[in-house]
């Protein structure tokens, strides 16, 4: 027998659900079930199985399994969702990483990525033909969970967020069928997955619209002292209020680490990045962000040009899975008004951990050009977020790192359009959470697709819209 935290399963089930899939189901005997189940941390809850899914049937197997066993359900695809949603606690893992296959239409105008890819492997296959489809900053991250709660990365500007590009999908829903979401086939459904969230079923296939890109994009990233962010911030600000929409990006806060990858002098140093892709020919690119690198005396400079490939695995090492606590906030702000900034920054050099990030995302172009009603997503209009990626390595440091997340998101809420961004939820411990990230509006309307095709709220390890 395997128990689980709400139902004993009978072994020869187990095993009939074994013999059923190509891939391969675990147990907690087994080598890789603690590699497959941890990302976060802090997260470490254990799930009775683990199905590692190969292609759509498996998925639908391990899908009617645990409804006909009352198994909760989580789905990993990359599993980097920060608050865990990708383990549960004594139900079903649908483990999709081998799925992770990626194919390009002969026009090279459509890109057909399996559930379980990461964007490496989207990467991969299409920046050889210099094309591209918006995805995020890390490229270990799950295509899925990504896409399907936004999906902020350096093309939004010129090509909006990662769901904006989703064309179509296949989902497993509840009942086990395989169902096609487009413009003109379950066309509510394709609008609930852009931005949804993972609520609707399991997405086993995506189909994204790419996008030409030149073979070297400029990557621009002066380091300066946090000391001075005071005073480049506002020039920042200004400078970006008029800047072409091919330039997205962020203003980073962090510390340069004991690594020779860094200057010696460097090390320890607190210091804030201006961070952006220029989405065009690079020395067009160089020209452009010229202003950014000379807003004062840079401490390092790693700007340069380089393939988008590149830029998108420069982020990769400082979020190893697996090896660091992590709590991560969003909110979205009104305004970044000198008064907001100061702030800012005064709460930021209270932060517990020189591990810890912080970002100030600027918004527009193409990401804001999309209307409230379009997606899932929601409300665009908010010009900055603000993201507070608190990561440590004790767990003895937990209180005071996730108690300053808090502290400085509630005390920045008066600043706040009152949303957030999905994906950078904290624990998802706010039950009003997802209303408040999504509206009002666009919450109703999710609910709507949620009745129809998961009225008993099976999935519900992820930003859970609940079905009425």
């Amino acid at each position: 027998m395997t128990k689980s935290t709400t139902t004993s399963i009978d072994s020869g089930a187990i095993d009939a659900l074994r013999a059923s899939l190509r891939g391969e189901l675990l147990d907690a005997a087994h080598p890789a079930y603690d590699e497959t189940r941890v990302w976060n941390g802090m997260i470490d809850r254990r799930p009775a199985l683990i199905a590692r899914c190969r292609n759509a049937a498996d998925v639908s197997a391990a899908v009617s399994f645990a409804r006909q066993h009352g198994l909760s359900i989580a789905i990993r695809s990359g599993g980097h969702n920060v608050a865990g949603y990708a383990v549960c606690e004594g139900g079903l893992m649908i483990d999709m990483t081998l799925m992770n296959g990626v194919r390009l239409s002969p026009a090279l105008d459509r890109a057909f990525v399996e559930g379980g890819a990461v964007w490496r492997d989207v990467d991969a296959a299409t920046a050889p033909f210099n094309r591209a489809t918006p995805g995020g900053l890390i490229s270990a991250t799950g295509v899925a969970g990504l896409t399907l709660s936004g999906g902020i990365g350096w093309l939004r500007g010129r090509h909006g967020l990662a769901c904006d590009n989703l064309v179509a999908a296949d989902v497993v829903t509840v009942d086990g069928r395989l169902v096609h979401a487009s413009k003109t086939e379950n066309p509510a459904l394709l609008w609930a997955l852009r931005g949804g969230g993972g609520n609707f079923g399991v997405v086993v296939n995506f189909e994204f619209a790419l996008h030409e890109i030149p073979a070297e994009l400029f990557f621009c990233a002066p380091i300066y002292p946090e000391e001075m962010a005071n005073e480049i911030l506002p020039k920042w600000r200004d400078f970006m209020a008029t800047a072409p929409e091919r330039l997205s990006g962020l203003a980073e806060f962090s510390t340069i680490p004991n690594d020779p990858a860094y200057p010696e002098a460097c090390w320890g140093r607190r210091v804030m990045a201006l961070a952006h892709v220029y989405d065009g020919p690079a020395d067009e690119g160089e020209c452009v962000t010229a202003p950014m690198r000379n807003f004062g005396e840079t401490l390092l400079d790693f700007s340069g040009a380089m393939p988008y490939g590149t830029i998108q695995t420069l982020y990769d090492a400082i979020f190893p899975k697996g090896r660091d606590r992590c709590y991560w906030k969003s909110t979205y702000l009104k305004g970044l008004d000198d008064g907001v900034i100061r702030e800012i920054t005064s709460h930021l050099a209270k932060r517990p951990s020189e591990m810890t990030f912080a970002s100030i995302w600027k918004f527009g172009g193409a990401m804001q050009r999309v209307t409230t009603e379009s997606s899932g997503f929601g409300d665009r209009s908010a010009p900055f977020m603000l993201s507070l990626d608190a990561i440590w390595s004790d767990v003895a440091d937990d209180d005071a790192n996730i108690g300053w997340v808090r502290q400085t998101w509630a005390d920045m809420q008066r600043h706040s359009t009152g949303r957030l961004y999905l994906n950078f939820p904290g624990l998802g411990e706010d039950q009003s959470l997802v209303r408040n990230a999504l509206g009002d509006t666009t919450y109703a309307r999710l609910q709507e697709v949620k009745r129809r095709f998961d009225p008993q709220n099976l999935f519900r390890m992820n930003q859970n819209i609940q079905p009425g």
